[in-house]
């Protein structure tokens, strides 16, 4: 395959010793520029405290504008998925002039390592409950050989309730210790996708433009329109092949059961991913998404030694075709699992070690800005565009939060006497604490979305519950530090040093 390039997973699969060190660099400069920020606003303070407090300032309004452009993107998001929500996906793709959406399967792969039959049981009851021909869907169930008996009797459990369900129901076994490849979600769906191809759709001659490949948690349940909506949209976009389709990811499942700082870590990530569904330049794949078939076998599937599989794919996507790639929102929700285990204290180490498992998405930077380096036909433009903001945005997720909610006030406590009697230095404070207290009115907007996306109360609690659900967003300074920026600081540090992480499965757990 040309551009072998796409499947390269770090700096230690590189042979060419110059390729290497470059890429090795690529590897150390995100944790370094977020150290480094970091290190010079502490010394800065120190030294330079008027410089320092003019930043400071100018940051605290950057955000201010920067939370209002994004506050609008929510609500206009929310919108639009509201009224998505309300659609007869079916009569839209009955009017659909000059295509046949009935010849369209949906390829769904659900990987499994020890989940619990509570967990993945409702899964497949939601698709079965799909607003979409169940012939016409090719489900396979991926289980791994290292999960020992237990995924296998599950497996079994599963085909016996639900196999005789859908067009195919295919149970695939990921084999333990395959060379060159890192346990995990990614591998696990290549190996079922390529048995999906071998003995399902090659024999049955179906054509690959027809087949939409839905990647999927085993958490993952599908609203009942999910893949008539899907549908409409591959068949509706201008490059289908070229395209993935990214739903609003609702931790609704056990959202009720959570405790406080699970639910604002959970709703705070859907509230961001609606945001990113009304900037497409800079939507990217996560989590549970779709695309064709087609290219996912022109491109020979999934990346196999990497954590983070849902968004490097759509960075393998991109650099495969020449960044003739993109993102297709669907505001479009599918709902998953909200950390949860038996204990707070064990819920909350599940939450950090998840958070740093999703900010080890940094791996994808150098991955990207390499793979452009070496790709010749993609628009320069559109190379740096896509470098910058990309690292800008693990920079943020570093930096961001430790700047507006703490590093702000150390002008004031460095600065000495002379910085301490200037104006700058009585207003600095009082200017920041403005600012940041017309700031947190955005909390305001999302307690109320937060309200409005929730599932029914369960009978088992009171409706004094939601009370707890607006008062947990005072949490947000503490978790955007502690559960934000700290695991983000822990994932560029291991990849500066060449720590690399291990794929972690997310604890999954219902309340009966």
């Amino acid at each position: 395959m040309d551009k072998e390039y796409i499947k390269i997973g770090f700096s230690r699969d590189i042979e060419n010793h110059k390729d290497r060190r470059l890429f090795r660099f690529l590897e150390i400069l995100p944790g370094a520029l977020s150290w480094l920020t970091l290190i010079l606003v502490i010394f800065l303070s120190w030294q330079k405290p008027v410089w320092i407090a003019i930043f400071i300032i100018c940051f605290d309004i950057y955000w201010f504008f920067r939370l209002v452009i994004l506050s609008i993107y929510q609500v206009n998001s929310y919108k639009k998925t509201k009224r998505n929500f309300k659609i007869d996906w079916i009569n839209k793709l009955n009017q659909l002039p000059n295509k046949n959406w009935r010849e369209i399967y949906h390829l769904i792969i659900l990987p499994t390592y020890k989940e619990k039959l509570e967990i993945v049981r409702p899964t497949f009851s939601a698709l079965i409950n799909s607003k979409y021909p169940l012939d016409k869907f090719i489900v396979i169930l991926a289980i791994e050989e290292r999960a020992g008996e237990q995924a296998q009797l599950l497996a079994e459990e599963i085909k016996k309730e639900f196999g005789d369900k859908f067009f195919c129901f295919l149970i695939t076994v990921h084999p333990k210790d395959i060379e060159g490849e890192l346990a995990g979600k990614g591998s696990n769906e290549t190996w079922a996708g390529r048995i999906a191809k071998k003995e399902i759709i090659d024999p049955l001659k179906i054509p690959y433009e027809n087949i939409i490949v839905s990647s999927f948690d085993i958490d993952t349940q599908a609203y009942p329109y999910y893949f008539a909506c899907l549908s409409y949209h591959y068949l509706t976009c201008d490059k289908p092949f070229r395209s993935s389709f990214q739903p609003i990811p609702l931790f609704n499942n056990n959202i009720w059961d959570a405790p406080a700082i699970s639910r604002v870590m959970a709703m705070g990530s859907t509230f961001w991913h609606m945001t990113q569904q009304e900037r497409t330049k800079e939507l990217y794949t996560y989590s549970s998404h779709s695309m064709s078939f087609k290219a996912i076998v022109e491109m020979d599937f999934w990346p196999v030694k990497n954590v983070n599989e849902d968004s490097r794919i759509f960075w393998q996507a991109f650099l495969f075709y020449d960044g003739n790639y993109e993102t297709i929102p669907l505001y479009y929700p599918v709902s998953m699992d909200a950390n949860l285990a038996e204990t707070f204290w064990q819920t909350f180490k599940n939450v950090f070690r998840q958070q740093t498992r999703w900010s080890w998405g940094v791996e994808n930077l150098p991955y990207y800005i390499f793979g452009a380096i070496k790709n010749k036909t993609m628009p320069l433009k559109k190379k740096l565009y896509h470098a910058f903001n990309h690292g800008e945005a693990f920079w943020s997720w570093a930096t961001n939060s430790i700047l507006l909610f703490f590093l702000g006030w150390l002008p004031v406590f460095l600065g000495g006497e002379r910085f301490n009697v200037t104006i700058l230095s009585y207003n600095l404070p009082r200017t920041t604490q403005t600012i940041m207290t017309v700031m947190m009115f955005g909390l305001i907007l999302s307690a109320f979305y937060g309200l409005r996306l929730l599932p029914p109360l369960p009978p088992k609690y009171r409706r004094s519950r939601y009370v707890w659900m607006v008062l947990q967003w005072m949490l947000i300074p503490i978790a955007m530090i502690i559960l934000g920026a700290i695991p983000a600081l822990v994932s560029q540090t291991r990849l500066m040093f060449g720590k690399y992480m291990g794929f972690w499965v997310t604890v999954k757990k219902r309340k009966t």
